[in-house]
């Protein structure tokens, strides 16, 4: 891919990340699998904040193995998408409430889930699949995140 091609995907990612609010987030723990809406703010590209329930099946999952999927979407396939695989880590003190200050910038009607019992999770992303039909962007491409040492 050349580096204006990798440049337009790296738009196309950004532009699905900021016209979204919420994504659907799937996990597999010894409940079995779970896929379940939540709400999301980014911090670059490839980092997505969150907070989920003390006591849902999905954060249970992510303590028995912190591997995800993410797909950003309308739920539309002619609507631009997004899909990945990505690293859970629950944050606490000082990035807890960078997360929930995150997310309530970005979504300001999740406010009131930050009273319930809830964690702070940060997802890494290791690479994107992004895909928009509606501009000849099919199959999918990827875009590479920053390699980790």
């Amino acid at each position: 891919m050349t580096t204006l091609e990798q440049a337009a995907v790296a738009d196309l990612v950004r532009n699905t990340l900021a016209a979204h609010k919420s994504l659907f987030l799937a996990t597999a723990g010894s409940a079995g699998p779970w896929v379940g809406g939540v709400y999301f703010a980014e911090s670059g590209e490839f980092t997505l904040n969150l907070v989920l329930e003390d006591r849902g099946r999905t954060l249970a999952a992510i303590r028995e193995h912190p591997v995800v999927s993410v797909v950003v979407s309308t739920g539309s396939p002619m609507q631009p998408f997004l899909q990945a695989q990505a690293s859970a880590e629950l944050v606490g003190g000082d990035e807890d409430a960078r997360v929930r200050e995150l997310l309530v910038s970005k979504v300001p009607e999740a406010a009131p889930f930050l009273a319930a019992p809830v964690t702070a999770v940060r997802l890494t992303v290791s690479k994107w699949r992004a895909t928009d039909i509606a501009n000849g962007v099919l199959p999918g491409v990827e875009l590479p995140g920053p390699r980790l040492p």
